[in-house]
């Protein structure tokens, strides 16, 4: 039995294997190992009891769900028209700066990938930024080329 089998046997035991329980599972596996495979996919659709197109099609939906893999600091900076308002253009052209990557890729040392998303919920603070599950808002060009120094330091 292979690591990722272990992990969806072990995640659907304590889940359960109801259609509801999708998630919770889909989020064990992210959890552990960054992304979701197709691999993980279809042995989640095969202890559950369901298509492999409906663990897919979940998996997807959501765009905290990798389905592929993404470096070690997962960043998404916020998309919405207030944090555009507020400069998340120059943020995301310090970002891209300082990673020298372009948004949608993963810098080669796999440590960073730089994703945007649809509203972080911090709209009276933009423009914000999640760095894995770190909030940092209120940024600047500064700002940002501090932040991405100390995990690049880490």
């Amino acid at each position: 039995m292979t690591d990722i089998q272990e992990l969806v046997t072990g995640l659907v035991e304590k889940h359960g294997r109801k259609r509801e329980n999708l998630l919770p599972i889909l989020q064990g596996v992210i959890e552990k190992e960054r992304s979701v495979s197709d691999f993980a996919m279809v042995e989640i659709a095969k202890q559950m009891g369901i298509s492999a197109a409906d663990v897919y099609g979940t998996a997807t939906f959501y765009s905290f769900m990798d389905t592929e893999p993404r470096g070690e600091y997962v960043i998404r900076i916020c998309k919405t028209i207030t944090c555009f308002m507020k400069g998340k253009n120059q943020i995301l052209l310090a970002l891209e700066d300082a990673l020298k990557i372009k948004l949608g890729e993963t810098t080669p040392d796999r440590k960073f990938t730089l994703l945007e998303t649809n509203c972080l919920g911090w709209c009276h603070k933009a423009p914000a930024m999640l760095i894995n599950d770190e909030i940092y808002t209120d940024l600047t060009i500064e700002k940002v080329h501090e932040v991405i120094g100390e995990y690049k330091n880490k």
